[in-house]
């Protein structure tokens, strides 16, 4: 049987969208619950939505159906320890009271061939129960990364959250290998921290000097390295997959139709693919200049509406 991964997944309540637009793009499936079962591999870190993973060792209809696989594995390399996971959500006949955890992690541990260690393992095992079904298998945690990015030494006020920032690179860039990347208009750089932060191939440029000492002091900051050139959108020549772009510059610009006209024309013609952030409606300027919207979703802040559209 091929490998199988269960992913947890936790979200404020207006980035539902943002992170059923992230999964649609990273594990090319929906996510109806906060429990995501799914062949496709990923790091739980890359996602500021995913809040753990398992690598799926075993599964069984019933407890003792699990506990006779378990009998089974081979003697553990390291020492480790097993804990028991509920999820938001969790069905009342899936969940697992306090002690009852407790007791079923017992039950596997000494099942285990190795040296159990509950203070400092080296490798961690989690059971859960997800519609009847047990699952037992390697647990990993996120790191949160995009936690210590918030703090830049440079940050705009109107800068896109770290999170938001997170997931529109896991949209836009679902397989981080073989891709190449711009972000034509890249502000503070709150998206190339968070794409170079997964070892993405990203180019970063903004028409604004003022910016220019800021980004690489924030890249320099973190321990990462990346292209960042002073440049109008207008005068990119290279060619890129994907190209990450937050419309305006940021929210105090005032950009006119033509100017956005001409911002969107010139990312067609660099980019086969595009993600957009944006603040109005510009379904008409994209169809008008060629892109067409395959994928959609608004993420509210305070009392305006990000949009995030990806275009072919």
């Amino acid at each position: 049987m091929p490998q199988t991964y269960l992913y947890i997944f936790n979200y404020p309540e207006e980035e539902e969208d943002l992170c059923k637009l992230e999964v649609h793009s990273m594990f090319r499936s929906n996510l109806p619950t906060f429990v995501l079962e799914s062949s496709i591999n990923r790091d739980p870190s890359r996602s500021p939505f995913i809040k753990e993973k398992i690598d799926v060792l075993f599964t069984g209809d019933t407890l003792e159906d699990l506990l006779k696989n378990i009998r089974k594995m081979p003697s553990v390399n390291g020492t480790y320890k097993v804990i028991g996971i509920n999820y938001r959500d969790i069905n009342h006949l899936d969940k697992m009271g306090f002690q009852e955890r407790k007791e079923i992690a017992r039950q596997i541990g000494c099942l285990i061939p190795g040296e159990a260690n509950l203070q400092h393992p080296e490798v961690v095992f989690a059971v859960t129960k997800v519609k009847g079904k047990w699952f037992f298998g390697y647990h990993s945690e996120n790191q949160g990364l995009w936690l210590k990015h918030q703090q830049k030494p440079h940050n705009y006020s109107t800068a896109l959250p770290t999170r938001v920032a997170r997931a529109l690179v896991n949209i836009a860039v679902p397989e981080l290998t073989g891709i190449k990347v711009i972000d034509p208009c890249c502000g503070i750089g709150t998206v190339l921290v968070e794409a170079l932060s997964m070892g993405i191939d990203i180019t970063g440029s903004d028409y604004n000097p003022l910016v220019m000492k800021g980004i690489r002091e924030n890249l320099k900051h973190f321990g990462l390295s990346g292209s960042v050139f002073l440049r109008d959108i207008r005068d990119i020549e290279e060619m890129y997959d994907v190209a990450i772009v937050d419309m305006p510059y940021n929210l105090c610009s005032v950009v006119s139709e033509q100017e956005k006209t001409e911002m969107l024309q010139c990312a067609r013609r660099f980019a086969k693919k595009m993600v957009i952030v944006t603040t109005e409606n510009i379904d008409g300027i994209l169809n008008k200049v060629g892109f067409e919207i395959v994928n959609r979703c608004d993420v509210p802040k305070g009392n305006f509406i990000r949009q995030i559209l990806v275009c072919n």
